[in-house]
C-alpha cells in the first residue's frame, strides 16, 4: 500500500525539544530514504482551479489552513497503516511538538 504524509509543526517545539532526540529523529529520517521512502521540505503552495474546462486560474497561497504549518510530505509504501504508522513515528515533526498525518492512497 501507498501512503502520503504530511508533517506539520512550528520550528518553536522544535527548537525545545531535546537536541539528542531531534538528531536521532534526523537519523529516523536519513534511514527512510535510504529505505527508498521519497520525502521532502514543504516550499510554497499554489492553488489550480479549472472550473467546467474553461480556463486555468493560479493562486499563491495554501487552500487549507491548520494550527501549525505545514513542515513536509512524504510517498511511502507499507504493507499496512500500522506499519506506516511505525514508519513515520520516529520522524522529527512527530517527536518534536508536531504531528504527521498519515493518508492511505486508494486505487
Amino acid at each position: 500500500m501507498k501512503f502520503v504524509t504530511i508533517g506539520y509543526g512550528e520550528r518553536s517545539g522544535y527548537d525545545s525539544t531535546d537536541q539528542a532526540v531531534r538528531d536521532e529523529a534526523h537519523a529516523h529520517d536519513a534511514r527512510l530514504r535510504a529505505a527508498g521512502v521519497e520525502m521532502g521540505i514543504a516550499g510554497e503552495p499554489v492553488q489550480v482551479r479549472n472550473h467546467g474546462g474553461n480556463g486555468t486560474k493560479v493562486e499563491e497561497g495554501a487552500f487549507l489552513t491548520s494550527a501549525m504549518p505545514i513542515a513536509g510530505f512524504a510517498l511511502i509504501e507499507a504493507e499496512s497503516l500500522e506499519e506506516a504508522v511505525r514508519m513515520v513515528a520516529g520522524t522529527p515533526c512527530a517527536v518534536a511538538h508536531g504531528v504527521v498525518e498519515v493518508w492511505p492512497l486508494q486505487s
